[in-house]
């Protein structure tokens, strides 16, 4: 039985899994590690904390299955985190992380030199904070030292890749990612880089998603368990990899992805970019493909700081019973009338990212009465974070991209409750598949075309995806939604400016 190894490089932790040709999810295995947050708005973490997990996850994954049979391994992760190494490939520091805020001053300055439509026509996104160019910059103005040793810069993923294979190599959907890649022609933009003193060679060779960057080395076979020359995929970014998983492969079917963070991800054939730039085009794993994505920072973590701040209860009979305090949460909210009765909530727990770019803004509960109780307060962050959602996802509609249905993954997507929210808000269905293992299952599709079980990315996942559940928008709520979505746009925009000022007298 051939096997393929899908391993995904995350933000909690690293995950493997193994499937067969089928599809048929054959073994997984989880290792977590810790994300550093040295001052307010900066997150870390340690490239030596990535590599010991991927190791051992990759050890646990050989000794459940016949490692023999394994065909290729596929690399997703988190994007773009900048790992900086040094002329004898050692690492200089902690990684920036892709939710770090540090960089807005870096930001305004490439958009000042390059200016915001030149930028985007050039790398088809705006500068933003989470994005790697920036953090490249910041470290040669504050960390001017350790910048004069960098000789390359790699995503997440692509150390490990580095650390697997002994190539430097990353693929065209991570690469968009760094504003750096030039996203219609699929390779770096060197015009950029000198515009603003970056030197090429510190980016690696890109490669389209299904194609070879190199074999696992006799030391990583040795350390993991895994057979030598294995060959390794060049894979995608998580968002790209997660799109594969779901089958968002042609036109019309998008992703709405409830994680940690929130993402709406759409399948494009053409690249078409917003001129305002309020969501992403990126190149997808798919080969000669695009994506047009939205991102906000604190969806599923919206819920999970709900969760653990004000329900102390819900988490104390959840341990007791042993059922998720999340299902306590969402049925109390599911009892509560649409519109939450003129309660609102803002999502911005960490800034956010699309269609705001705003690094400033922070969460806010608006409406709040002496009706209001914590059921209330518990339907109102769902409900915000699907009006998140539908921010980008009217831009998207708006720039020409079809959206017949949803496929709804993560952890968040496990709710009917929100799943039903999502579908009115969204305006459109909610479908849940046979599948939610996330990127890494994308990564693993990714191995399978590269090892030959499957010509194509989409034959793959015709062959391997399948909807199991639909819901439907409920014509009875869309007016109503229609116009809390109009106070949720005006809200954010009325409180905008005064994020920015209590931002300057925390200092």
């Amino acid at each position: 039985m051939d096997i393929v190894l899908g391993l995904d490089v995350g933000t909690s932790g690293t995950k493997a899994i193994a499937m067969d040709a089928s599809g048929k999810l054959l073994a997984s295995a989880l290792v977590e590690y810790p994300l550093y947050s040295p001052k307010p708005n900066w997150a870390e973490q340690d490239p030596a904390d990535w590599k010991r997990a991927a190791f051992e996850a990759l050890t646990q994954l050989a000794a459940r299955i016949d490692a023999a049979n394994v065909k290729a391994l596929g690399l997703t992760g988190q994007m773009h985190g900048s790992v900086f190494l040094d002329k004898d490939n050692q690492v200089l520091r902690r990684a920036l992380l892709w939710c770090d805020q540090r960089t807005a001053e870096q930001c305004a300055q490439i958009t000042g030199k390059v200016g915001e439509a030149r930028l985007i026509e050039m790398v088809s996104n705006p500068a933003l904070t989470g994005f790697t160019a920036p953090k490249i910059l910041w470290l040669r103005e504050n960390e001017p030292a350790l910048y004069e040793r960098v000789r390359k810069v790699l995503l997440p993923k692509d150390y490990i890749r580095f650390e697997l294979t002994g190539e430097f190599a990353t693929d065209v959907a991570d690469a968009s990612g760094t504003l750096l890649f030039d996203v219609q022609h699929r390779c770096w933009h060197k015009e950029l880089m000198s515009l603003l003193g970056i030197d090429p060679s510190f980016m690696p060779a890109s490669f389209e998603g299904p194609e070879i960057t190199g074999t696992l080395s006799k030391e990583a076979a040795a350390k993991t368990g895994l057979p030598a020359g294995i060959p390794v995929v060049a894979g995608g970014g998580d968002q790209a990899a997660g799109g594969v998983g779901c089958g968002i492969v042609r036109e019309g079917v998008i992703s709405s992805s409830l994680g940690t963070s929130g993402v709406v991800f759409a399948f494009a054939d053409e690249v078409s970019t917003d001129p305002q730039g309020r969501v992403h085009t990126f190149c997808h794993s798919v080969p000669g493909k695009w994506h047009v994505m939205g991102v906000m920072l604190s969806a599923g973590g919206s819920l999970q700081w709900f969760r653990n701040t004000l329900c102390p209860a819900e988490r104390s009979v959840g341990a007791e019973t042993g059922m998720d305090p999340y299902e306590y949460i969402t049925a109390a909210a599911a009892r509560v009338p649409v519109g939450c009765e003129g309660l609102l909530f803002l999502p911005y727990l960490t800034g956010e990212r699309t269609p705001h770019k705003d690094p400033y803004a922070k969460g806010a509960f608006i409406g709040l009465s002496l009706r209001h109780t914590k059921a209330y307060m518990a339907r109102a962050v769902l409900e915000g974070v699907a009006f998140g959602m539908r921010d980008s996802l009217e831009i998207i509609r708006g720039m020409g991209v079809k959206v017949s249905e949803i496929r709804a993954s993560g952890g968040g997507a496990r709710s009917a409750v929100w799943r039903h929210i999502l579908a009115d808000i969204g305006r459109a269905p909610m479908v849940t598949i046979n599948v939610d293992e996330g990127p890494s299952y994308g990564a693993a599709i990714l191995a399978s075309v590269a090892a030959g079980m499957y010509g194509r990315v989409e034959e793959a996942c015709d062959a391997i995806i399948h909807e199991i559940s639909r819901v439907e928008p409920d014509p009875k709520h869309l007016a109503a939604y229609d116009g809390w979505f109009k106070e949720y746009q005006a809200a954010y925009q009325a409180l905008a400016p005064a994020y920015r000022r209590m931002a300057g007298m925390l200092g």
